[in-house]
């Protein structure tokens, strides 16, 4: 059963979060289960040279103002499709922003040719002869496809998964014909959206099936508090919504083999002690209590501010902190000030650095994931993996991924880390105070550590979750 991935990003080719992980990994994942994948994605500069046995597959005279082609090839163990369209993509800065930082003004035509592309590949144009049996969109920049397809008597079924419904997609609506969309279309009940269009509501509404990527926020997405506005499109779409949880690349992410760390396993777990040394080392802290580690964006969502307002609260427990990332100013800002104010305790690098991140995990005791509001979370996973205890607000694949030790979970031997909820400045002071006194019992930590490196963190049961999805809709079809 052949798929069609419609994304914007994959890693390890181009990544800004964690959207591009999973259309990087779970492409492996689906091919055990006998769902080959190919992956459409933009022709950003470089990619093109990174393709092998690259032969072009599908041209078009305009696509939204310019030629444009398919490239077919292999990299980094996925099947590829890029869309080369110089007018859209070659550009000097990031693939959403701008040098200025500022979101490029025509994102709306850029992210259009990238859903045209998936659906006339979903017709069956390629060259090779290929046709997927089901087209798989990925957030806002592939939310068109499956508008275009709809008026295709003979038509693939269409996924359309939401990894922040956040991020939505918007533009005018003097631009709908500029982006090829049917003006019956333009409706409440279809892609129009407070007077503009919605890229995202345009695929909840067409898409054949939605998903999400964990069940808990699946559930809160027909809530106003997280549904950003789409709450109603859930509510009446939630017969074709359904939450498969993310997993992670467990080759990629592996202590044992780790190349940026001091290996170790289950077995060797003593082995671990060397990565928290080395880390404390490198970020110069010293603590007696827990090593919190943060690797994050540092946007309000994240719920990082919280945790500065209760620094003192967390130093005076004789904890320390690590902590890379980039994002908000003010909170870059604030988080340099701790490092500076607290030297030996608090230890701040400001932007990204993969093995560095792989280091934190493997060396830091606990990981801290306060958001406010998280899909699924990713960081909380890798945590798992390394030993890391996670330290997690209660909500989305937060929820679904660590068992809080609370006291019938300690008593029964199955904690992996810690819940906080609601999400206030008390409820993750008293989760941080449970952290430090279940660090100081050596060995329930040790208990602890263990069964959250035992936890599944792979992607075998959410691929054979879609497995099913795409086989549920392939018979349904007509």
């Amino acid at each position: 059963m052949n798929v069609l991935f419609v994304v914007s990003e994959c890693a390890p080719l181009i990544k800004t979060g964690g959207l591009a992980d999973v259309a990087g990994a779970l492409p492996g994942a689906l091919a055990h289960e006998g769902c080959p994948v190919r992956v459409l994605m933009p022709a950003y500069p470089g990619l093109e040279s990174k393709l092998v046995d690259a032969k072009e597959l599908l041209a078009f005279d305009d696509l939204f103002g310019g030629p444009a082609r398919i490239l077919g090839g292999q990299a980094a163990g996925l099947d590829l499709l890029l869309l080369d369209a110089p007018h859209l993509y070659d550009r000097v800065g990031l693939i959403y922003l701008g040098p200025d930082g500022n979101d490029w003004p025509d994102n709306a035509v850029r992210f259009a040719s990238l859903s045209w592309a998936g659906a006339r590949i979903g017709l069956g144009e390629l060259t090779d002869g290929w046709r997927p049996d089901v087209v798989h969109a990925h957030d806002w920049q592939g939310g068109l496809t499956p508008v275009y397809l709809s008026h295709m008597p003979v038509r693939p079924p269409t996924v359309v998964t939401i990894h922040n419904i956040a991020y939505q997609g918007h533009a005018p609506a003097w631009q709908r014909d500029d982006l090829r969309l049917p003006i019956a279309g333009f409706t409440p009940q279809g892609f129009e959206f407070w007077g503009g269009i919605n890229f995202l509501k345009a695929g909840l509404v067409y898409a054949d099936a939605i998903t999400t990527v964990s069940p808990t926020y699946a559930k809160e997405l027909t809530s106003p508090e997280f549904g950003y506005g789409l709450e109603g499109v859930i509510a009446a779409s939630v017969e074709k919504l359904r939450g498969i949880l993310n997993g992670i690349d467990l080759d990629h992410w592996n202590p044992e083999s780790d190349p940026a760390i001091a290996n170790f396993s289950i077995r060797t777990i003593g082995k671990r002690a060397a990565n928290r040394q080395a880390l404390a080392e490198e970020f110069g802290t010293v603590a007696e209590g827990p090593l919190f580690g943060i690797v994050s964006r540092l946007t309000p969502q994240k719920g990082l501010n919280l945790l500065l307002n209760l620094l003192h609260d967390l130093l005076d427990r004789e904890a320390g902190l690590v902590l890379l990332g980039s994002g908000d100013p003010d909170l870059e800002h604030a988080f340099s000030a701790a490092g500076t104010s607290h030297p030996g305790q608090v230890g701040v690098k400001i932007g990204y650095d993969e093995p560095l991140s792989h280091r934190i995990y493997a060396g830091s005791d606990v990981i801290v994931v306060p958001s406010r509001f998280e899909p699924c979370g990713l960081t909380q996973l890798y945590g798992l993996r390394y030993g890391a205890l996670p330290l997690v607000a209660r909500t989305g694949g937060l929820a679904d991924t660590v068992i809080d030790a609370n006291d019938a979970a300690r008593k029964t031997g199955v904690a992996t880390g810690f819940q906080f909820h609601p999400g206030s400045g008390r409820s993750l002071n008293e989760a941080i105070n449970r952290a430090c006194d279940c660090f100081a019992d050596k060995k329930l930590w040790r208990q602890m550590q263990r069964n959250a490196m035992k936890h599944p963190v792979g992607w075998e049961t959410s691929a054979a979750s879609y497995r099913m999805l795409y086989e549920s809709l392939t018979e349904a079809a007509p």
